[in-house]
């Protein structure tokens, strides 16, 4: 049997395998290399807008100074949702490139926080990848 890195194909939902608590554990963090589109709370809760701006600021606004700061890629008025740019491997910019793991777990968008179990393409499932590890000589 080829290795999951082999089957699995981010862009094609039905190659996704169910997901299992503890999975993240040993994945490449493929969901990390999606789009994602978050709300102006997410946005607070990440530091790149402030309460008050939040609050006072229309969002188209906020979207503005946010895409003029490289931070968003696109913003979706009638759903107010704003998604998130991301650095040039399409790895979220909250991701670390070596450990695979967030940076701003803690603080992470809802969209993170319920993927995959409630959000996503297939909901309960997810495009996990293992881990490759360098091979010991």
């Amino acid at each position: 049997m080829k290795p999951s890195i082999y089957l699995v194909d981010i862009d094609r939902p039905d190659t996704w395998a169910r997901y299992r608590k503890g999975m993240c554990n040993t994945c490449m963090a493929s969901c990390c290399t999606m789009p994602l589109e978050v709300k102006l709370a997410d946005l607070v809760r990440l530091g790149m807008v402030d309460p008050f701006e939040a609050e006072h600021e229309v969002p188209k606004q906020i979207a503005k100074r946010l895409s003029k700061a490289g931070l968003i890629d696109h913003f979706n008025f009638k759903y107010g949702l704003f998604t998130l740019a991301r650095r040039a491997s399409g790895d979220c910019h909250f991701l670390d490139a070596i450990t695979r793991r967030c940076t701003v777990y803690d603080n992470r968008p809802n969209t993170c926080r319920k993927h995959p179990e409630q959000v996503g393409a297939r909901p309960g499932y997810c495009a996990y990848r293992a881990k490759t590890t360098p091979s010991s000589t």
